[in-house]
This record gives C-alpha cells, structure tokens and sequence, in this order.
C-alpha cells in the first residue's frame, strides 16, 4: 500500500503506535497486552516475575556503573591540573573525547546487538568499560587522558540504547515509562550520586583509587552478567516439543509471530501498525507441550538470525530525518544531555575557586541536589505517566495514542529552564551555594521526567525499530555535548557565565514546547509514514528481537 492511496478514515487502519490498551466490554476493565506475546514459555515476555527482575536489575546495574565511571573524572580536574599540568581546555576536550566515542560507538555496535544478541554485546561493553577504568587509574600523559576517555565513551555508547531494547524484550507498552523510569534512576545514581562518592574517595585516597574502585565494580559486573543474565533477544518456535503445534501464527509487529485470532476475532492490522486485540485476554496462554530451555541454555554466547546488517547501519539516520516522533526525543534528549555536561564542566571549574573553594568532595556532594530532584522526577515520569495514558486512554473510549504520554512533558517547559537559570545567574553573582544546589535539583527533576517521557514516547510509536530509532537519537544526543564542551571555554569568555545560562535557558524553553505540535499533528505524521515504518520494520530480522 502505498502512502498516498491509505485511506486514513477507514477504520480498520491504525496509526503505528495507536492500539487498544482497555478493554471496556470487560466486567472488569482489562488493560490489553502489546506487544502481544507467543504460547511459549521461552518467550520473555511470558517469562516469571522474578527473572525479569533479575535479568532487568543487572542491566540497572550496568547502566548505573557505566554512568558512575563517564561522570566522575571531573571531581579529580583539580589534581589533574596539579599533579599532571592538564589544562581546563585540554580536560574539556578529553570530556569531548568520551561523548564523541558514545556517539561514534553506537553506530557499530547496535547493528551487532540485532545480529548477534543483548547478551554478547552486555559483555562486550562491560569488558570494555573495565580497560577503559583500568587505564584511567594509570593516566600519566596527554595521551592517556585522550585514549581512555576514547575507550570509555565506546564502553559505555550501546548502554542507551540496548537497554531500551531489552525493555521492549521484557515488558508490554503499560509498563515502559515505569521501565524507562527506573533506567533513569540508574543513569541519575551514576551521574549524580557516583561524584559524591568518588569526591570522598580522591580527598581521603587519592584520584586515582576513584577509578580502582570502578575496576573492582565493573568485575563483578562482569562476572554477574556472565553467568546470570539470560539472552532476551527472542527467537521464536513455531513448533512445540513431541511436535505438539502453537496455534496459527501471523507476522508480528515485534519481528516475530503472534497467535492468529480465532474465526470471528477482529481484524488484525498489517505489519507494522497496531494489533487491535479487542478480542484478546489480558492474562498470558503458555503452552505447556513446549519444552523451557535449560538454565546454560539460557546463557549463550552469541544469539544470531539471519539478514544483513548494513540496513542498520544506515537506517539510524533515515529513521531520525523521517520520523517527527524519534527527531523530538533526539532534540529532546541530545539537549538535555548538553545541558547537563555544561553545568558539570562549570561548576568542576568554578567551585573549586573564590567565594566557594570547595574540596573534590565538596563538588561532588552538589550532585546530591540533582539526583533529589531526580526522585520526584522519575515518579512523574515513569508511574504517573503509565497511570495517566490508562486514565486518558479509558476516556477514549479504551484506544491509546502515544501523544498522550506529552502532557507531562510540558511541565518540563518550565521547571527545567527555570532551575538553569537559577544555578548560573547564581554561579555569576557568587550567590550562596544552597541557591545553586536548588537550582541545580529543579534541573534534575526536569532531567529525569522528561527525558523519561520521550524515550516512552518514541519506543511506543515505533518499537519495532527502537534499537535504531534510538541510535540516531544517542547520535544526536553525544553531538550535542561534543560541540558544547569544545566550544564552553572560549563561549564562556565571550559571553560570562551569566548569559550563557541564559541562552542556555531560552534554548531549553522552546526545545521542551516540542510537545506542542505533536499534541496537535503527532498522529497525522504517524499516519504518513506508516507506510515507510512497516518498509523498515519488515527489514529486521524476521524472529522477534526487538
């Protein structure tokens, strides 16, 4: 079907994204499960409680170590300038040096998560991450700072997306921005939290034990993944043990295979639109005659389907210039990031000096204020959002649109601006540090609940290609903070700290009322591209591994 012959008022065509979460007609009203999942007990999303929780709570952890050892080097700015003569500029550009690897990174190895599994590449990136703070501990020379900045930013460039796509694995469209939720969390105790700690470490240690703890973190990291978390990638069985058969299967939406409805059941959408299972139970049906793979069985070393993976290579920045939904959350998120990497740099810069002189362990405890905003933030983001597009969703008459998740994000409009402004007016004025540490917090808050809300909002429109959606969106997003450090010192010269924050600002407010035209035109342009979205779903690989 072609674009310009759908006919967007029939009825039996759906948006991508647009589905059926409540099922109205129920005694009870049902929240409807989509993705919608196999017979097979193998398949994630049947899996038990406990073990997405635990396969889930390594990944937290892995996020959270990986975020502690790309956020931490600035405690130690001032014993690098010290005892190895390292320049502002020079540890800016280090900084860059890291973001351009997270961004670089991406592009290659997230074709490899789809190729080959999320188990593999786990191990790949943590191992990585465990040189790359091996070598930070033995920095001596320009060289080194450079290499292993490099060397972490590759480490670290999958974590922002293969966890997404471990999320649409595991868990059904209720329960992403609570998923998502917690992934934030993760990310804002490694960012914000781990500079506490490591401020405590380089005064009563030494700068250098920050990163030998990160050492000793990131092997049991290593050790836990390797021999607890099980591959999510799903592949999926078509015919049970003893050749006892799953019931009719169609083309998945996820890649994959779903149950064909019985005689009578409504129509199913084509590939790549939403299922519309107003038929469908809200509980799981496991089929019983399909044998469950034995505990090592669970744990292999590589995961491979057929297909090349040259489409994802390149379809990250096709996906990014077609997609409004996936271009709002890389603006959304690559600025925030930017934002965050500014106010780092200059307060790693400027506490350390008159009227403040705070020690490494004092500019690492104003990374408290951020991660108590965070709190509030991640509750906003994450549950309140999953609680409001089943209120929202209910009122329209049990159908759910992915726009419904952007009401919230307005409140960001407001509260993270305001608190830019308030740390780096303050910071120019030399006003108390409570002040900056408050203003620091409300940015925070608006850190975690929006960027939350658009990561939901784009695996929710289009979730069969968020592993690559997503990497045009980390592209983007490490872009930013590339071109902001290079470009702080001499901007801030330019300009003061004052008005910087204040562009700053002013950029922030109008980038979080991107919301505003999608409330209005979102579902139009979902419309319009269904049919290149369907075009690039059916290129992944045809088992379920997204």
């Amino acid at each position: 079907m072609e674009e310009s012959t759908i006919d967007h008022r029939d009825p039996s065509f759906w948006a991508p994204g647009t589905l059926t979460l409540e099922d109205l007609q129920a005694a009870n009203t049902k929240v409807l499960l989509h993705p919608v999942p196999t017979s097979d007990p193998n398949d994630p999303l049947n899996w038990a409680s406990w073990r997405k929780a635990l396969n889930y709570g390594l990944v937290c952890f892995y996020v959270l170590m990986t975020f502690v050892e790309l956020d931490i080097g600035f405690t130690a700015w001032e014993d690098y300038e010290i005892e190895l003569g390292f320049s502002v500029d020079l540890l800016n550009g280090a900084a860059a040096t890291n973001y351009a690897g997270l961004a670089i990174g991406c592009i290659f190895f997230v074709p490899l998560v789809n190729k080959y599994g999320r188990r593999p590449m786990y191990l790949f990136s943590t191992a990585l991450q465990l040189a790359s703070v091996i070598w930070f501990a033995k920095t001596e020379t320009r060289g080194d700072l450079i290499g292993s900045n490099l060397i972490s930013g590759l480490g670290g460039a999958i974590s922002e997306t293969i966890v997404q796509m471990t999320i649409a694995d595991l868990f059904f469209v209720h329960n992403h921005a609570a998923m998502n939720a917690y992934y934030m969390l993760a990310t804002s105790i490694g960012a914000f939290l781990g500079p506490v700690a490591s401020g405590y470490v380089v005064v009563s240690q030494g700068w250098r034990w920050m990163f030998w703890w990160c050492t000793i973190f990131f092997a049991i990291n290593l050790v836990a993944l390797i021999f607890l978390f099980e591959e999510t990638k799903y592949v999926s069985v078509l015919v049970g043990h003893n050749g006892a058969k799953q019931r009719p299967v169609q083309e998945n939406p996820r890649g994959g295979s779903i149950e064909q409805p019985n005689p009578g059941d409504s129509k199913p959408a084509e590939l790549g639109s939403a299922v519309e299972p107003t038929r469908l139970e809200s509980h799981l049906h496991v089929d019983p005659t399909i044998r469950m793979k034995t505990f090592w069985e669970r744990l292999p070393l590589i995961t491979k389907t057929d297909g090349s993976i040259l489409h994802d290579i390149y379809q990250p920045i096709v996906v990014l210039f077609t997609f409004p939904a996936i271009a709002y959350t890389a603006m959304t998120y690559g600025s925030l990031l930017a934002w965050f990497a500014t106010m780092t740099s200059v307060q790693a810069t400027y506490l350390f000096y008159p009227p403040y002189n705070f020690s490494a362990a004092g500019v690492g405890l104003m990374n408290v204020a951020p991660f108590v905003g965070v709190i509030p933030g991640t509750f906003v983001g994450g549950y309140l959002n999953d609680k409001s597009i089943l209120w929202l969703s209910k009122r329209n008459s049990g159908i759910y649109e992915p726009e419904m998740r952007l009401w919230l994000a307005l409140v960001g409009a407001l509260i993270t601006p305001a608190g830019i402004l308030m740390f780096g007016v303050g910071l120019a004025h030399s006003a108390a540090w409570p002040v900056l540490a408050v203003g620091y917090g409300l940015f925070g808050f608006g850190f975690s609940m929006v960027g939350d809300i658009a990561l939901s909002y784009a695996m929710d429109c289009y979730q069969n290609i968020i592993g690559n959606a997503l990497v045009g969106v980390v592209f983007t997003r490490n872009i930013f903070s590339v071109i902001i450090l290079f470009a702080l010192t001499p901007w801030i010269n330019g300009m003061g700290v004052q008005n910087v924050h204040v562009l700053i600002a002013v950029l922030c407010f109008a980038l979080s009322m991107l919301p505003v035209p999608l409330l209005i035109w979102g579902k139009k342009a979902r419309i319009a591209t269904a049919t290149r979205y369907r075009k690039m779903a059916s290129q992944q690989p045809t088992h379920r591994d997204i």
